[in-house]
């Protein structure tokens, strides 16, 4: 397929992917649709909410890839049931078997629906310190899951991880006539971020790395993360399949608003500390001026990460 041929598709996929998942929620359906956004290349389009019982843990964008073999997954949803929808949507799209599942980190809304993805036989793939944080923090998500999604979550439980990807050595997936990079990272958005390059549709799969219309938020390094996405903005891609936001993005124009958000809430910080202003004063200000989504909690949030990490800099 031409690189003209793959724009148009990927730009359509993007805004019918949006325009679709928005009227199938508001008319409460269970799903997501899944969006084609290049050949092979599917989206499931996660919503900008909270946890509820109605979105039953969906507001992380899901990936699947189908090679002329397989199929890989990268990552597996915020509960069973969304996993179940999940695979049940690639089935009619694709009669190649799920292989493998790819983690980009341990958040709960992209590891709780695992279970139903090892069930049927795929490997996982994750940074060389993810199952250490899954078994350290899966007790405290599951009880905030079963108290924020309910029956959706039943089934959820951490998984081991077949294949760690550490970060000296980056591996690859052979689907068939279709290759997948796999690169773990050093601590940025967690201490266990994964990143996905499609070589056949030169599409970065960035996982929580970039986030897109939803605020970003800090649970690893502020200055980490600033340094990986200089190290991101290298990796030959022309599109990016952000965690959180629309199905696709140009790439690297993509990490723009990301890397102005960090870099203010950096020199923010820096300046409130150098004056000798409190933690407590920083958080009575209102969130930034700007588009992003649910930052009203998640500033706070993202201010508390950067003074600790600033403090004694």
């Amino acid at each position: 397929m031409t690189g003209s041929a793959i724009d148009r598709r990927v730009l359509l996929g993007a805004v019918a992917g949006l325009t679709v998942a928005a009227s199938l929620w508001s008319a409460g359906a269970a799903a997501l649709p899944l969006v084609e956004i290049a050949p092979g290349l599917f989206v499931q389009v996660g919503v900008h909410e909270d946890f509820t019982p109605h979105n039953r843990g969906g507001i992380a964008n899901l990936v699947a890839i189908a090679g002329a073999n397989a199929v890989a997954v990268v990552d597996a949803g915020g509960s069973p049931a969304q996993a179940h929808d999940f695979r049940e949507a690639l089935a009619a799209r694709t009669d190649r078997p799920i292989r493998h599942l790819i983690l980009t980190h341990h958040h709960p809304d992209h590891v709780m629906g695992a279970t139903v993805f090892r069930a049927s036989g795929a490997r996982i793939w994750g940074h060389a310190r993810l199952e250490a944080a899954l078994l350290d923090r899966f007790p405290t998500y599951r009880a905030a899951m079963d108290r924020l999604l309910g029956a959706a979550v039943d089934g959820a439980e951490p998984v081991p991880i077949d294949e760690p990807v550490a970060i000296e050595t980056p591996r690859r997936i052979d689907l068939g006539d279709r290759v997948l990079e796999l690169r773990a990272w050093p601590t940025a958005h967690t201490d266990c971020d994964l990143t996905v390059l499609d070589v056949a549709t030169d599409t970065l799969i960035a996982g929580d790395l970039l986030f897109l219309e939803r605020i970003p938020v800090i649970d690893g390094s502020l200055l980490g993360w600033l340094r990986v996405m200089d190290e991101l903005a290298r990796i030959p891609a022309r599109f990016v399949v952000p965690g959180h936001g629309p199905a696709s993005a140009p790439w690297p124009e993509a990490l723009t608003p990301q890397r102005r958000y960090l870099d203010d809430l950096v020199a923010a910080v820096r300046r409130a500390i150098a004056r000798g202003r409190s933690l407590s004063a920083l958080l009575a200000e209102p969130p930034p001026a700007g588009d992003w989504l649910l930052s009203s909690d998640n500033h706070p949030r993202n201010i508390t990460a950067a003074y600790k990490e600033l403090e004694w800099e």
